[in-house]
């Protein structure tokens, strides 16, 4: 993996590509090995299960798959969509994330 990724786990992103471009959702997972990310209630797949110890009923499950990272946006809250973000050193010496479009400042990294 090249470069530090500046997304975190329950990150609101919108998709930039693929069958849920336009769609926004909560980070649910970060795979940086594989270069991808888990979002909330999209890119189902279904999964036929065996009944278990922990799913007694078996049957069909909807997962959600993994997305590139390179294919989602983080969602600026004051812009309303998604947005290229860059790491900005505060002259106290903490990072914090910073909207390239309006240049408000998301939250501490």
């Amino acid at each position: 993996m090249a470069g530090s990724w500046l997304l975190k786990k329950d990150d609101i992103v919108m998709v930039t590509a693929g069958r849920e471009r336009g769609k926004k959702g909560k980070i649910l997972a970060l795979y940086p090995e594989e270069e991808r990310v888990t979002i909330e209630k999209l890119n189902l797949y279904k999964r036929h299960m065996k009944p278990s110890g922990q799913n007694k009923q078996g049957g069909i499950v909807e997962k959600e798959g993994k997305i590139h990272y390179s294919s989602v946006l983080l969602v600026c809250d004051k812009c309303g969509k998604g947005v290229r973000v860059k790491s900005k050193k505060l002259d106290d010496g903490s990072r914090v994330r910073v909207c390239m479009k309006c240049g408000e400042a998301m939250d501490k990294i």
